[in-house]
């Protein structure tokens, strides 16, 4: 897949490092305590990704709750392929890596899903400014797409919570990013 060089930029897709890896950076407004805590507390993540107690230590479960029209003050219906999800869904993950507050990892599907990983690092930049660097590994050839959207929209209502504006509705932010990813079919 062909991506803006700029991580900086909000709207930059996730770049195929290898099959089954996708790596996506954002520059976010720090400071890094702030955004690691959007990544660890339940009622914070919940504002951008999914609620969920987590214990923070290597080896604990975690179960997400995942609300996406709850991400946003505009209501757009589910699209029909996700409708299932209308009323939230939960999963369950592993805590693999737990370094505050510069790396998070955690297994990620199973069940119906093959097993992948997903890890988040954190390092200050300049005036008061976190990169984000989240890498999903272990993707099947058939999820990358939906995860590229997935993480693309999640990140673009994280930067809007982040910096203090109402998010786009997941769904929309979801659809737009469609269009980015369907190479990835």
């Amino acid at each position: 897949m062909t991506v803006n060089d700029s991580p900086a930029n909000p709207e930059q897709p996730g770049q195929l490092l290898e099959p089954g890896v996708i790596r996506f950076e954002r520059l976010l407004p720090g400071p890094i305590e702030r955004v690691w805590a959007f990544l660890t507390e339940s009622g914070k993540r919940a504002r951008w990704l999914a609620a969920g107690e987590m214990a923070p230590r290597v080896g604990t479960e975690v179960m997400l709750e995942f609300r996406h029209v709850e991400l946003s003050p505009e209501t757009v219906p589910t699209p029909l392929r996700y409708r299932d999800m209308d009323q939230g869904c939960t999963t369950r993950h592993t805590i693999t890596r737990y370094e505050p507050p510069h790396v998070l990892a955690m297994t990620w599907g199973g069940g119906s899903e093959p097993l992948s990983e997903v890890t988040f690092e954190l390092r200050a930049e300049g005036k008061g400014q976190v990169r984000l660097v989240l890498t999903h590994r272990r993707l099947a050839g058939d999820s990358l797409q939906d995860v590229g959207c997935g993480w693309h929209a999640h990140l673009g209502v994280l930067r809007a919570v982040l910096s203090g504006v109402p998010p786009e509705s997941f769904w929309i932010l979801h659809q737009r990013a469609e269009r980015v990813y369907a190479p990835l079919k």
